[in-house]
């Protein structure tokens, strides 16, 4: 995999822990900041992401939204080819 993974999310948030199931399931690394304890972090997730919802899941610069948008791409078989991206 050639691409980062970085996930927004909360320690209570169901959809949270369904995005960090599939990705664990395909294997794949990520990295998890968590925006209920850090008003910092959840601003940065806002910025980048325009939205104030959880999960919020990147793909290297590609913001590819939450969970029901990152099981989409995994039901499209696309998921793999963006995270194989170079």
């Amino acid at each position: 995999m050639n691409n980062e993974v970085v996930m927004y999310s909360t320690g209570l948030c169901g959809f949270c822990r369904a995005a960090k199931r599939l990705l664990d399931n395909k294997g794949v690394e990520y990295q998890s900041i968590a925006v209920d304890r850090d008003a910092e972090k959840r601003q940065e997730m806002m910025d980048r992401s325009g939205r104030r919802t959880v999960p919020q899941i990147f793909i290297g610069d590609h913001h590819v939204g939450g969970f029901d948008d990152l099981q989409a791409l995994e039901s499209a078989g696309e998921l793999d080819a963006l995270l194989n991206k170079s």
